[in-house]
């Protein structure tokens, strides 16, 4: 298992999505190819994993998707150009 993560996809109608998991590995696996990542995924594939954010519990990760999700296309841009 890896450690909980926030991320950001980037699907094939070049939209974003924010997720977060402790299993990255599995979670863009299940997102590309299964039925049992998310429908706004499922109808925009593939999707390319385009940032990450690592976090010591799971509660973090999800309190930083929430934050995530809140910000403007814009911003989520500046946000990973500032990781890079």
């Amino acid at each position: 298992m890896t450690s909980p993560t926030t991320y950001i996809l980037r699907c094939s109608d070049d939209s974003l999505y924010t997720g977060s998991t402790n299993d990255m590995e599995k979670r863009l696996h299940e997102h590309n190819h299964l039925k049992s990542g998310a429908h706004y995924t499922k109808i925009r594939r593939p999707v390319e994993l385009i940032y990450t954010e690592s976090f010591e519990t799971m509660s973090e990760a999800r309190k930083r998707e929430y934050v995530i999700k809140q910000l403007t296309r814009e911003q989520k841009t500046t946000l990973m150009k500032k990781s890079i």
